[in-house]
């Protein structure tokens, strides 16, 4: 039988295979299959499996592809796509490459205006493809996205200052698909699967005005530049395409619960969305699952962290995992895991944590200082010592983040 660890990461395991891009794309085309030549154009992190699924049911009949995804996230599936145009930029923090790609994929688009289109979209978007306003460039959006990631905002309070630098989010893009017919699918990374909220709203038209900035407290230097940025958007006037959500967080969580009872687990799915502070919330579901019934609890969200001038190694669910170990410590029956779906953590490789009732002596025996840890956002470093990191490689999905309660 499993150990109580390896149980937690076979669950997780089903919960990516459940929400796998290649998978999701592949079944919903076998269910409503596109007829004739198309382009594709599939962007995020899990837009390489995406692209293989469409390529394994649509063959050759998609006759121009570009392809674009994270640094590191192309190369398994680059044998399996030869003749198709794939490019890889920056993630969690745009980079040249990123501005690259902005620039081919409205030049891919004007190549063949009036082909039908099929769009793969999948969480990292924002990041990954980008044509800013003009006047704002390559190290400013640097900036801005930085002083973003470390805010404490929520995703779609990001977007939202993301689509006011942009020419392509917010429905920009918009523009340059015309009036062509596109079958859009998305894997959601976002709370309530809200399309303008995926990679920013690539084809989702929309309205942004000074007065949408008022609660986000956006430091001057930012301030300045993004009311000046709103005025010079072009807005889109009419509506996108319908946007089919193939995979989301839900369809993760349900996965998981079989795979715990499949296991002979009994499982429990937390409704609650997990949100806000990352320490807090891994002390509160910590206790949560101190006082539950034996058996495997399943929550999943996406928390936030608001870092300090120089943090260290780590990301936000490493960050949970660590508080939620301060709760467990001196407990012999309790596990917890909390990891990305999309197998990274932050600016790390690492996907998350599994920690127990153990960790905090394990990290103490290396030296370590769980709180000045926290402190310092270096949870990554202290996870590394202690031999509780979650490192998967690139899952071919993006479901927000998955936590998960094991208790004897």
């Amino acid at each position: 039988m499993s150990t109580p660890r390896m149980s937690l990461l076979e669950i997780f395991d089903a919960a990516l295979r459940a929400v796998d891009g290649r998978r999701c794309v592949r079944e919903r085309l076998r269910q409503r299959p596109l007829k004739g030549q198309i382009s594709l154009v599939a962007v995020g992190k899990a837009a390489g499996a995406m692209a293989m699924g469409a390529r394994e049911i649509l063959g050759k009949r998609i006759v121009s592809a570009l392809v674009i995804s994270k640094h590191g996230h192309l190369g398994s599936v680059s044998a399996s796509l030869p003749d198709w145009e794939l490019f890889e930029a920056g993630h969690p923090l745009p980079d040249s490459r990123s501005l690259a790609a902005g620039d081919r994929l409205i030049t891919f688009l004007q190549q063949e205006p009036e082909r039908p289109l099929l769009f793969l979209l999948s969480g990292g978007a924002s990041s990954l493809v980008e044509s800013p306003v003009d006047g704002v460039g390559g190290d400013f959006l640097v900036r801005a996205n930085r002083w973003l990631l470390g805010s404490g905002l929520a995703i779609g309070e990001m977007n939202r200052v993301r689509k006011a630098l942009s020419r392509i989010k917010g429905g920009g893009l918009l523009h340059w698909v015309g009036d062509r017919s596109v079958t859009a699918l998305a894997i959601s990374d976002v709370p309530g699967d809200e399309p303008d909220v995926i990679g920013s709203g690539l084809l989702v038209p929309e309205m942004i005005t000074p007065d949408g900035m008022e609660n986000l407290s956006l430091p001057d230097w930012l301030d300045s530049v993004v009311r000046q940025a709103i005025r010079q958007r072009r807005i889109y006037v009419g509506h996108g395409p319908a946007i089919e959500i193939i995979a989301n967080l839900e369809r993760a969580k349900a996965a998981a619960a079989r795979e715990a009872r499949k296991l002979g687990y009994r499982a429990t799915m937390v409704d609650e969305f997990v949100a806000g502070d990352a320490s807090s919330a891994g002390v509160r579901l910590a206790d949560e699952l101190k006082t539950a019934e034996p058996g495997v609890m399943i929550w999943g969200g996406e928390t936030t962290i608001v870092l300090p001038s120089e943090p260290g190694q780590g990301g936000r669910n490493q960050h949970l995992a660590l508080a939620a170990a301060g709760v467990l410590r001196g407990h012999d029956n309790l596990w917890f895991l909390a990891a990305g779906t999309d197998g990274t953590d932050g600016p790390t490789e690492d996907a998350g944590a599994v920690v127990d009732g153990a960790t905090l002596t394990r990290a103490r025996n290396e030296g370590f200082d769980p709180g000045e840890a926290l402190r310092q956002a270096d949870s990554g470093s202290l996870l590394e010592a202690s031999g509780d990191l979650v490192t998967t490689g690139p899952t071919g999905t993006n479901v927000m983040d998955l936590m998960l309660g094991l208790k004897l």
